[in-house]
């Protein structure tokens, strides 16, 4: 939506079913695209959508407002992640998840279960520096391996917000107390 040509809308058609997406791609109009590409874009959904949840769920549950400004920055820059990755994908042809797979869903429920200062560390820790530096690896992996110039493109073009993130997250006082996370 954001510079693209008009390829978005070639694929929209074809994505009819309901389907969860959660199995793997399906590629109605992307019989082209590699598995490894295909899998680069379910990547890049999956961790937008975990830091998406991750970050409502700091903007309920911590007391601090820097975490609370952390999160939000997580929420908002990550949603527009997620709806470029599905411009890319919807292109592609291919169906992305829909939820949480079961690594996320599981960090999700441990920070659930913690309050306090107790949840903004973990949060700092497990949503600020451990995701981004693992998004950070996704990206330039993509970035470097990909055949498709839309999935390298979108790899590209998410790597600065990425870094940003990344360090924001490990300058934070609630990422480096109690925690060896820091860098």
């Amino acid at each position: 939506m954001s510079g693209s040509t008009g390829a978005g809308a070639a694929g929209m058609s074809t994505q009819t079913s309901g389907q969860s997406g959660a199995a793997g791609a399906t590629a109605a109009g992307g019989a082209t695209m590699s598995k490894a590409d295909s899998k680069g874009i379910m990547d890049m959904a999956m961790v937008n959508m975990a830091e998406i949840e991750m970050g409502k769920l700091a903007q309920s549950k911590s007391q601090s407002a820097e975490v609370k400004t952390y999160a939000q920055q997580m929420i908002d820059d990550h949603t527009k992640g997620l709806q470029e990755v599905q411009t890319v994908a919807q292109a592609k042809g291919i169906t992305l998840p829909t939820e949480l797979d079961a690594k996320h869903k599981a960090m999700s429920a441990k920070l659930a279960k913690l309050s306090g200062d107790a949840f903004d560390r973990e949060y700092m820790k497990v949503g600020g520096v451990a995701s981004h530096k693992e998004a950070h690896a996704l990206l330039k992996k993509n970035e470097k391996s990909a055949k498709d110039a839309d999935v390298k493109g979108l790899a590209t073009k998410m790597m600065p917000t990425v870094e940003q993130h990344l360090k924001a997250a490990q300058q934070m006082p609630a990422a480096k107390s109690g925690t060896t996370s820091g860098k």
